[in-house]
C-alpha cells in the first residue's frame, strides 16, 4: 500500500481548488517527464520502458505532495533523473533517481521496491535514504550516521553518489524557494561535503556549480558584487580576448593543426576564495579568463604547447604537466600561463577530447565515454582507490562521527606528487607527512615505521612532503604506531589505521590487566585463581556474564581492565556462584589477603615494569618513578592510572571513589626509563642552560622537555626539566650532580600538583 498523505516537511500548500490543482499538477509533471524522455535515446526501448514504469510508480507515491514553489513534488525526482541522463547513467540508476525519495517520504519499503523493480534498484534507493526512522541523541549524530550509510553504499556502487549529487544540485538550484533560515545550513553542508566529493570524483562541472550556488546563498551580497565586477571585466577585456583567440587560431592554422578552441572563465567562488586566501583585490586576480585547446591525441598536445610558447612567452614556474602525472581524481591536461598582448597573463589548458570529457564529468565519464572507447578504464582509475579506502576505514571505525572525521580529511582538493625509491608516483593530500606516505604504501609499513629519508637525507616523521620528493621508509619489526602521530597525519587511511592499532593494543592489554585484577579480588574472597574457561565451569561464566551484561569472558575482563566495572563486586558475585556450585572459599587465604592487602603488595597485585602500554598510564600530575610509593586508580574507561601515594589528586580521588583504588607495586627490574619533573633555580648568565644540560647528560638523564619562565629575566630564574630516569636512586644521583654544577642555586623534584 502506498501512503498518499502529503508529507509536511519541505512541502507547500496551494490556493487552487482540488480540481484545478490536480490538472495543473498533471500538466507540470507531464511536461517535466517529456523533457526527460527526450534524453533517453541512448537506452534500449525495453530499458526506457522500465524508466517509464518507475516514473508512474513515483508519480503515484508522491501524489498530492507539492514543493515549496507550488510545483508537484514529482518534478524534483524527474529533474534528478534528467541530470543522471545527461551523464548517460544506466536504466537502473535513472529508476533509482525517480524513486529516491519514495522510501523516505511515502512509506514505501525496500521489499516493495525489490518486488516491483528488482534488488539493484532497491539497493540504490536504500543507499540514498537518510536514517530518519532511528533515534539519535543529536542532529549531528544523525547526520554523521546518514553520511556513513551513503558513503559506504557509494563505495559498493558509485551510482549512489552520482544520484545524490544530482539530487543536491537540483535542491541547490531551487534553494531560493526554501525558507531563508535554512539557506546557511544547507549551503554550508553542500560546500563542506558534497562539493569536495564531486571534486574527489572528478565531476568538475558539478563541483563548480555547487560551489557557486552555495556561495550565492551564503554570501548573497558578496556574490552580487563579484558577479557585477566579473561582468564589467568581461566587457572591458572582450577586445583583448578576441585578439588572443584570433592569434591562436592563426598560428595553429599555419602549423596545419586541427584544434577546437573555447574560452574558459574562473568560477565566482574560485575568484572569491583566491582573493580571500591570498588577500588580493579583484584587480590583482589575473587568471579570470583563459582558453581551452582540444586536440586529437597526446603528441599533438605537446606539439601545441611548443606552438603556443613560440607565439607568446611563458610565465616561468606556471607550467604543469597533468598528462604525464594525472591528478588523483583522474584529471589530465597541460597547463601553461603565457604573457599575452598588453602584458596580460592568459592561461591555456591543452587536452584531448577524451580528457575533456573526464575533466568535466569525472567518474561519470565512465558511462559518457565508454561507447567511443570500449577499453577505457576511467571508471576504475578515478576515485577507485578512495572508494576502496572508505570500506577499509569503516572496517576499523565503528563510531559514525569518527568515520566521518577520517573521510573529511581525504576530501582536500590539492595534492602533492611524490616518488618511492623505485620511481613509482604517489599522490597525497597537501600537508601529508612521511607517516601518511608510509600508510599509503601498506598498513604494515606504516605500523613498523621508525625513520625516513627524503631525497637521501634523514628527516623527522612529521616532515611535510613536497612535490617531487623521493621518500624512503625505514622500518623495524618491533616498532608500533605512536599515539603522537595522530597529531600530524593528514590522510583518513593513516588516521584510522593508527587508531585501530592503538585500540586493539589497548583492549588486548586491558584484558590481561582485567584478569589480574579479578584474580586479586577473588583471592580476597578466598579463591586461589579464576575458574577455568572450560565446559565444567561454563554455566558459572554464563551466569556471571548475564549479571555483568557482558557478551563474553574477554569483554568482561577488558571492561575490568578499563575500569568500567569494579573487580571486587564481580569477584563477590563469582564467589557466590562458585559456592552454589559446591566450591568453598579457603578461609586462611581469605584472612591473609584481607588483612595484609594494605600493608604490602599481595601475590595477586598488579606489578609494573614499564612494558605496559595503553592499559596503564603514569599520572602527569605527580610522574611516579620506580622506588616511589604508588597507588593505582581505575578510571572509568581510562584503564589503570598510577599516582604517587602523596599525590593530592590521588588523595581527592581516594576520598571520593575509594573502591576504584587497587594495590600496585614496582617490578624488581623495570624495562625502561620513566619521566619525572625537576625544578632548577640558576644564576642567570651566558651558557647556564648549556652547563645544566651537560650535567644532566653526564648523569645519563635524557631531557624530554624544557620550560622556562615567561617573566622578564632576573638574577635568579627557574628552569623546569622533564627528564627520563631509571628509578628513584638514579633521580637522586641526577639531583646531586646538578647541585655541584656552577650557577645552580637549588634543584628539587617538582612537587605533585595540589
Amino acid at each position: 500500500m502506498l501512503n498518499l498523505t502529503p508529507a509536511g516537511s519541505g512541502r507547500a500548500s496551494t490556493g487552487l481548488n482540488p480540481g484545478e490543482a490536480s490538472v495543473a499538477a498533471a500538466n507540470a509533471a507531464a511536461a517535466s517527464f517529456a523533457a526527460l524522455t527526450a534524453k533517453l535515446d541512448y537506452l534500449e526501448p525495453s530499458e526506457a520502458e522500465q524508466v517509464r514504469l518507475a516514473y508512474r510508480y513515483a508519480d503515484q507515491a508522491h501524489l498530492g505532495q507539492l514543493r515549496n514553489n507550488g510545483e508537484p513534488y514529482i518534478t524534483h525526482p524527474i529533474a534528478v533523473a534528467a541530470q543522471c541522463a545527461e551523464w548517460k547513467l544506466d536504466a537502473q540508476a535513472l529508476m533509482a533517481a525517480l524513486l529516491h525519495d519514495a522510501m523516505e517520504d511515502c512509506g514505501i519499503t525496500k521489499p516493495d521496491l525489490i518486488e516491483r523493480f528488482g534488488a539493484p534498484v532497491a539497493e540504490l534507493v536504500d543507499g540514498l535514504t537518510k536514517l530518519e526512522k532511528l533515534q539519535f541523541t543529536t542532529r549531528e549524530e544523525n547526520q554523521a550516521e546518514s553520511f556513513r550509510k551513503m558513503l559506504l553504499a557509494m563505495a559498493r556502487d558509485v551510482r549512489v553518489i552520482l544520484i545524490k549529487l544530482a539530487d543536491r544540485t537540483h535542491n541547490m538550484r531551487t534553494l531560493s524557494d526554501v525558507p531563508r533560515e535554512k539557506w546557511g545550513r544547507i549551503s554550508s553542508e553542500t560546500l563542506d561535503i558534497y562539493a569536495p566529493i564531486a571534486h574527489r570524483l572528478g565531476l568538475n562541472q558539478t563541483y563548480r556549480e555547487l560551489q557557486d550556488l552555495s556561495f550565492s546563498h551564503l554570501r548573497p551580497w558578496r556574490y552580487s558584487v563579484l558577479s557585477k565586477a566579473v561582468a564589467k571585466a568581461r566587457s572591458r577585456r572582450r577586445d583583448l580576448i578576441q585578439k588572443v583567440q584570433r592569434d591562436v587560431e592563426a598560428v595553429f592554422s599555419a602549423a596545419g593543426m586541427q584544434v577546437r578552441i573555447s574560452g574558459r572563465e574562473k568560477s565566482l567562488y574560485s575568484i572569491y576564495s583566491k582573493m580571500n586566501d591570498k588577500h588580493l583585490s579583484f584587480a590583482q586576480v589575473t587568471d579570470i579568463y583563459g582558453f581551452r585547446v582540444i586536440l586529437s591525441d597526446i603528441p599533438d598536445c605537446y606539439k601545441a604547447l611548443g606552438v603556443l610558447h613560440q607565439l607568446y612567452k611563458p610565465v616561468p614556474g606556471k607550467f604543469k604537466d597533468h598528462i604525464a602525472i594525472a591528478k588523483v581524481n583522474g584529471y589530465q591536461s597541460l597547463h601553461t600561463t603565457l604573457v599575452g598582448p598588453s602584458g596580460v597573463n592568459v592561461e591555456f589548458q591543452l587536452r584531448t577530447e577524451g580528457m575533456n570529457v573526464v575533466a568535466e564529468s569525472g567518474i561519470a565519464a565512465h558511462w559518457l565515454y565508454k561507447a567511443s572507447e570500449p577499453g577505457d578504464a576511467t571508471g576504475e582509475r578515478m576515485g577507485s582507490k578512495w572508494l576502496q579506502s572508505l570500506l577499509e576505514i569503516q572496517y576499523e571505525t565503528h563510531d559514525a562521527a569518527e568515520f566521518w572525521d577520517h573521510v573529511k580529511v581525504d576530501l582536500f582538493p590539492d595534492a602533492v606528487y611524490v616518488f618511492t625509491p623505485r620511481s613509482q608516483i604517489m599522490a597525497l593530500p597537501r600537508g601529508a607527512t612521511v607517516v601518511d606516505f608510509a600508510y599509503s604504501i601498506h598498513s604494515n609499513v606504516g605500523d613498523r615505521t621508525v625513520a625516513a629519508k627524503i631525497n637521501g637525507e634523514q628527516v623527522p616523521l612529521r616532515t611535510e612532503l613536497k612535490n617531487g620528493d623521493v621518500i624512503e621508509i625505514i622500518t623495524a619489526p618491533v616498532s608500533a604506531p605512536n599515539p603522537a602521530w595522530l597529531g600530524f597525519v593528514r590522510t583518513g587511511r593513516a588516521r584510522s589505521k593508527i587508531r585501530h592499532h592503538l585500540k586493539t593494543l589497548a583492549y588486548a592489554e586491558s584484558q590481561g590487566l582485567g584478569e589480574k585484577l579479578l584474580t586479586q579480588a577473588l583471592r580476597a574472597e578466598g579463591m586461589e585463581k579464576l575458574p577455568d574457561n572450560d565446559a565444567a565451569h561454563q554455566a558459572i561464566w554464563d551466569k556471571l556474564l548475564r549479571f555483568t551484561g557482558s557478551r563474553n569472558r574477554e569483554e568482561l575482563l577488558t571492561d575490568l581492565g578499563l575500569g568500567k566495572r569494579i573487580a571486587s563486586i564481580v569477584a563477590k558475585r563469582l564467589m557466590t556462584l562458585l559456592s552454589e556450585g559446591g566450591e568453598k572459599p579457603n578461609a586462611v587465604l581469605m584472612t591473609r589477603e584481607r588483612y595484609t592487602a594494605h600493608d604490602h603488595v599481595s601475590q595477586g597485585a598488579v606489578t609494573l615494569d614499564g612494558s605496559e602500554n595503553a592499559s596503564v598510564q603514569f599520572a602527569q600530575c605527580c610522574r611516579p618513578v620506580p622506588g616511589d610509593e604508588i597507588v593505582g586508580y581505575l578510571g572509568r574507561g581510562e584503564g589503570l592510572v598510577v599516582h604517587t601515594s602523596d599525590c593530592a589528586v590521588a588523595r581527592r580521588l581516594q576520598h571520593k571513589d575509594s573502591e576504584r583504588f587497587i594495590t600496585v607495586g614496582w617490578s624488581d627490574e623495570p624495562v625502561r626509563t620513566f619521566e619525572t619533573c625537576i625544578v632548577t633555580t640558576v644564576h642567570n648568565g651566558k651558557g647556564v642552560l648549556a652547563r645544566v644540560a651537560a650535567a644532566l647528560a653526564a648523569a645519563e638523564a635524557d631531557i624530554t622537555h624544557i620550560d622556562m619562565s615567561d617573566e622578564i629575566a632576573q638574577d635568579a630564574t627557574d628552569l623546569r626539566f622533564v627528564i627520563a630516569v631509571r628509578d628513584r636512586a638514579h633521580l637522586d644521583s641526577v639531583l646531586r650532580n646538578l647541585k655541584r654544577t656552577p650557577s645552580v642555586l637549588k634543584v628539587v623534584r617538582a612537587a605533585p600538583a595540589a
